[in-house]
């Protein structure tokens, strides 16, 4: 064993032990209220980006937050993003999908569907899947999550910085058409 190698591999193991750890597994996270603003959302306990879970739950947060200031949705997907904050075609994409759909990230919160407008229960709570696919490699995740206005689940890549030990948000595929709101609908 050289004389560096610990500090080489420390990145290695984190990504071992969490690609570990994947599987069939769900874990679940609930907020009181949403964040309002970047250091808010850095408050939060899930805010360490430890583990890709996290992250990805955060996510749905920020794109909330989008929907309703999308300066203040920029500041906190940049923060999940880290090294990589959003390209001028993320933030096209993220203002058309916007557009028509503000209610498209509230619909992964539990409780909400087309019936109700896409209004979470609270404590907004988000359940983030994983299956043996989701390791693509070392440093690369893929979780699910599931959307009350949709059949099938949709996906958000993360990618581990090994020198911090942090999952990034890499993409998102949660802004994809969903059933529309009960209140929108002309055939409802």
């Amino acid at each position: 064993m050289g004389l560096f190698d610990n500090i080489f591999n420390a990145g290695n193991n984190i990504a071992k032990n969490v690609g570990a750890s994947i599987g069939n597994k769900s874990e679940t996270f609930s907020f009181q209220r949403l964040p309002e603003s970047v250091n808010e959302l850095r408050a939060l306990p899930e805010a360490t980006l430890d583990d890709p879970f996290k992250t990805a739950a955060l996510t749905v947060c920020a794109l909330c937050a989008y929907a309703a200031s999308p300066e203040i949705g920029k500041e906190m997907l940049n923060f999940l993003k880290g090294p990589a904050p959003l390209t001028p075609y993320e933030i096209q994409f993220l203002t058309d999908r916007f557009r028509d759909g503000k209610h498209i990230p509230f619909s992964y919160f539990a409780g909400a569907t087309p019936d109700n407008n896409y209004t979470p229960r609270v404590p907004f709570t988000v359940t983030i899947t994983s299956n043996q696919y989701s390791k693509r490699d070392e440093t690369h995740m893929t979780l699910w999550l599931r959307s009350g206005g949709a059949d099938n689940p949709r996906e958000v890549s993360l990618r581990l910085k090994p020198s911090e030990g942090k999952w990034y948000l890499n993409e998102q595929f949660l802004l994809v058409g969903i059933r529309t709101p009960k209140a929108a609908d002309p055939w409802a």
